[in-house]
């Protein structure tokens, strides 16, 4: 697939440059290499470690974490828990990420190098609802610094910052904290959450947004004093830009000395997308974001080396029965989900399990996300499971759901199936009519057009064939909708058999 952010060849980018879910970016430089996080809620590997060299293109080098833990937690999907909006710091030679699960506490890794290998997660605050954590090394003065905010679902309070003085070691907490922002003190403000802590030009600086993800605004704060007071104002808003809530990011200066200034947009289905805006210090000291506190839709490149167009991979041929780290799991994966073998393709085993019935239920389904603008979505299949019931497909993962694929029916035949299920639904219902996939094989196809609105395909021999009505795709809770690969069988004994997937594609329509 084509890069995201590639605008025209004349040194601009067009927004957003990755326009898919990469949720609560963060972002910093080490030398001449950027590297953004993100959230990853409970897909597993957890995490996500992007780079680039122009803050423009961006492929994907890894993730940080490998499991959630406690690991029992995480044995079943948990779609909108686990990993919330990390912060990415260099600090002391070392990678450090902070995370908060709001019904733990605040986690940190760390590793020498952006690839690893990585620290097991550390429980630097116990607590429920502590959200949005970020870490400040003061260079000056050797102190270490710590500010999250609050989840009012697990906490009762949310719309304040609290601040901690931190061990230097990034181990722990030095006091109870104190509220450093009060978001109620504050005429308008609502939802103050996503904080993030820097020292420039003799202040403490939080650029935090507030106002909801979908309506709101970005705001910067300082201080001379970690503690405070902080005086704020809005930096970056919707204006009369199609970008609705311009939200919570990170700031990072090139090493010509360029601001710019990475964020989110949420968009439905597609999850959150992210944006690069220029960002310049005002005569008063203040920030100013995009074009004079809107958000850009094209401009110029910031000024760093040329990079070859790059994008984070999407299309797999599975090579030796391994897939890219494009993938997630939609839970803490087990020993046996996958088959090895010496040849290219995906062999999954078809878990038995008594939400067979329901994808939202299986933690073992295979999800990427789906990309921001219209695409169509193909994959082979090949149903090598002989117990009845016993099933494999592609889907379209969310609130809702819907997937087309192979079944072998009580018949002993291997059926084409397309089935959804509502938000609100237990189980699946039939979408189209079965047919009979005679050798056991299709092409299944997904085209994704505008709005997230999805139309099914399959094709076992006498070509592409649709089935059902368009499906708009949803988002869940936090998260933008999944394409997802899964095998799974009902509940039962024995092996109930395996499947093939092989030419996992992405395109452009």
């Amino acid at each position: 697939m084509s890069p995201w952010g590639a605008g025209p060849d004349d040194g601009t980018y067009r927004n957003p440059v990755l326009d898919a879910d990469w949720s609560d970016p963060d972002v910093v430089r080490v030398g001449d290499d950027f590297y953004l996080t993100a959230s990853s809620f409970g897909r597993v590997p957890g995490l996500p470690l992007l780079h680039s060299r122009d803050l423009v293109n961006w492929t994907l080098a890894g993730h940080a974490l490998e499991r959630l833990e406690p690991a029992e937690e995480f044995a079943a999907p948990r779609h909108d828990r686990g990993v919330w909006a990390p912060s990415l710091r260099y600090h002391d030679d070392r990678f450090w990420i902070f995370w908060g699960d709001p019904d733990q506490g605040v986690f940190q890794v760390n590793a020498p190098g952006i690839r690893g290998p990585w620290t097991r997660p550390h429980l630097v605050k116990e607590g429920k609802g502590l959200i949005d954590p970020c870490p400040l090394w003061d260079e000056e003065t050797g102190e270490a610094y710590l500010v999250h905010a609050w989840a009012r679902s697990r906490a009762g309070v949310n719309n304040r910052l609290t601040g901690h003085r931190m061990r230097p070691d990034g181990t722990g907490l030095l006091d109870e904290g104190r509220v450093i922002v009060d978001g109620d003190r504050i005429p308008g403000w609502f939802t103050l959450e996503g904080p993030k802590l820097y020292r420039h030009d003799g202040w403490f600086w939080i650029l935090a947004p507030a106002g909801g993800v979908e309506t709101g605004w970005q705001g910067a704060f300082r201080a001379r004093d970690f503690f405070g007071p902080y005086e704020g104002r809005v930096v970056l808003e919707q204006k009369d830009t199609d970008v609705n809530g311009p939200h919570q990011g990170g700031w990072v200066r090139t090493p010509s000395g360029e601001d710019w200034f990475l964020h989110f947009q949420q968009r439905g289905a597609y999850g959150r997308v992210v944006h690069l805006q220029p960002m310049r210090w005002s005569a008063d000291g203040w920030p100013v974001l995009g074009e004079e506190g809107a958000p850009v839709a094209v401009h110029r490149r910031p000024a760093l080396p040329p990079q070859p167009p790059a994008a984070p991979a999407t299309d797999d041929d599975f090579p030796g029965g391994r897939f890219g780290r494009q993938w997630q799991w939609t839970a803490n994966p087990q020993e046996g989900w996958v088959t090895r073998h010496s040849g290219d393709g995906l062999r999954p085993v078809c878990v038995r399990s008594a939400g067979a019935h329901d994808l939202r239920k299986l933690p073992n389904v295979l999800t990427q996300r789906l990309p921001g603008r219209p695409v169509a979505v193909e994959v082979d299949l090949v149903l090598h499971a002989g117990a009845p019931g016993a099933r494999a497909g592609l889907a379209v993962l969310g609130d809702a759901y819907g997937w087309i694929g192979l079944q072998r029916g009580t018949d002993g035949q291997v059926h084409l199936v397309h089935r959804f299920a509502e938000a609100a639904a237990a189980s699946e219902r039939d979408a189209g009519h079965p047919r009979l996939a005679p050798d056991g094989r299709a092409r299944l196809r997904v085209e994704a057009g505008a709005g997230a609105r999805c139309r099914f395909l399959s094709d076992t021999g006498d070509g592409f064939r649709p089935s059902g009505q368009v499906f708009a795709a949803t988002p869940w809770r936090w998260v933008g909708a999944l394409l997802g690969l899964f095998a799974a069988a009902p509940a039962g004994r024995g092996d109930a058999g395996a499947a093939d997937f092989t030419r996992f594609r992405i395109t452009v329509l």
